[in-house]
């Protein structure tokens, strides 16, 4: 009885195993989605689909080690990424006057997208947890950056006609960029 019951308990878990993962899978036509961006406005991604790849990167908290690493090696990237015909878009659970913050403090030249509820990470199936509050310095003034999720670090490339090309869930913050690069030139090579 009890064997029967563990088998049926690990039959269970390898079921919903299964069907849990979710999000976007290679060569998934991503939807179409918008969220607040560091400056206010409301950046949507049918603005530029068509036109550029889409570099989506989702990272834990604006202004900690790894997060910022990653953000000033795209920030010193973008160059070859708007030669590859590249956009860089960095996403987090931030609210957005941390992400004006984060921008400021370490001239970022790419949009940071706001996604305090997790909306956009379930889209792409990017992992949360609870958020949090981070006290930073800038300037003199201590600031409380606020965030509703954490997510975790995961990096995306949508195509010019809007499906999933790449889909990184082992993300190193400092290679990211060099790595979403070379993908993106061996694939207009190959196309």
């Amino acid at each position: 009885m009890i064997k029967n019951l563990l088998k049926l308990t690990v039959l269970l878990t390898l079921f919903t195993l299964a069907f849990a993962q979710s999000g976007l899978q290679l060569g998934d036509q991503v939807p179409a989605f918008s969220a607040p961006a560091d400056d206010g406005s409301t950046w949507q991604s049918n603005d530029y689909l068509g036109e550029k790849y889409l570099v989506v990167y989702f990272y834990p908290a604006a202004m900690t080690g790894g997060c910022t690493a990653q953000a000033c090696t795209y920030r010193d990237s973008q160059d070859e990424i708007a030669d590859a015909d590249a956009l860089v878009i960095g996403i987090s659970g931030d609210e957005v006057d941390g992400l004006a913050l984060f921008r400021e403090a370490h001239n970022l030249n790419f949009p940071l997208l706001s996604d305090p509820d997790g909306k956009l990470a379930s889209m792409f199936g990017v992992p949360t947890r609870e958020g949090g509050t981070l006290s930073r310095e800038l300037a003199g003034e201590f600031h409380e950056l606020r965030r509703g999720v954490t997510a975790s670090r995961w990096t995306f490339v949508i195509g010019k006609d809007g499906k999933l090309l790449y889909k990184n869930e082992e993300v190193n913050p400092e290679q990211d960029p060099e790595q979403v690069l070379a993908f993106i030139k061996k694939h207009q090579a190959s196309s």
